[in-house]
């Protein structure tokens, strides 16, 4: 067996023939392999009827992994583009409460905020504090008042204990708690509680689109909503 001194050369434990041989036999190689066209070096080779050459389909590879590069760049774009956004709502949120004077003031510059910030129709605030039962008569759509030990934050106690936002699907029973019996139209909720272990209450946001809160969904933002709520409450 002789070795070739051009560059490029095969090794002396293999010719040209066996590569030949190789080839001719598993003529899907490329295909399988497609990475390694991309870092072939050929001189074009015209087509044959609908014969395509190796440098043909070493540009369609590089082709595909620049459409691939692409569409990663847009959708982290996107994420960064939303991530802006949700920014300037939290902004936005912080700016209504330090203006609130009070409980009341709070409590309404949450439901403001939710409603014309984030697009939330659909959002109720559980408080567990004594001077929830008085306000919620002034915002029953709202303001939900319960206890610790009532048989309605019983339903949410993982929630409470785990001390970390939710997202997904709920039972009927919470569902109807949240956001009134019969609300069919509430497909996913995010759930985020309020204070260590839920000890203020808990922030809901329904939807009425089923994908729209999933479990899978990062919840950074929601984590940081609560907390801000949470000290806003507790001024």
């Amino acid at each position: 067996m002789t070795t070739s001194h051009a560059r490029g050369a095969l090794q002396p434990s293999l010719d040209e023939a066996a590569v030949i041989e190789f080839l001719q036999g598993c003529p899907d190689f490329f295909e399988r392999n497609g990475s390694l066209l991309a870092n072939l070096r050929l001189p074009h080779l015209r087509n044959e009827g609908a014969t395509v050459s190796l440098v043909e389909r070493q540009v369609e590879v590089l082709r595909e992994r620049n459409q691939a590069l692409e569409r990663k760049l847009k959708e982290l774009i996107d994420v960064a583009r939303g991530n802006d956004a949700l920014a300037d709502r939290i902004h936005r949120l912080s700016q209504r409460l330090f203006r609130a004077r009070d409980l009341a003031q709070t409590i309404a510059a949450i439901e403001t905020s939710l409603r014309e910030d984030f697009d939330a129709m659909h959002a109720v605030l559980v408080l567990l504090t004594p001077e929830a039962a008085e306000l919620a008569a002034q915002s029953p759509l709202f303001l939900r008042a319960s206890t610790h030990d009532s048989a309605d934050m019983r339903m949410f106690e993982s929630l409470l204990q785990a001390g970390k936002p939710r997202c997904g699907q709920v039972r009927d029973s919470q569902r109807d708690f949240l956001f009134g019996a019969g609300t069919v139209a509430i497909g996913s909720v995010a759930l985020a509680p309020l204070g260590p272990k839920g000890s203020i209450g808990m922030l809901a946001i329904g939807s009425s689109d089923a994908e729209r809160f999933h479990p899978g969904m990062h919840t950074d933002f929601l984590s940081r909503i609560a907390d801000l709520v949470a000290f806003a409450l507790t001024r």
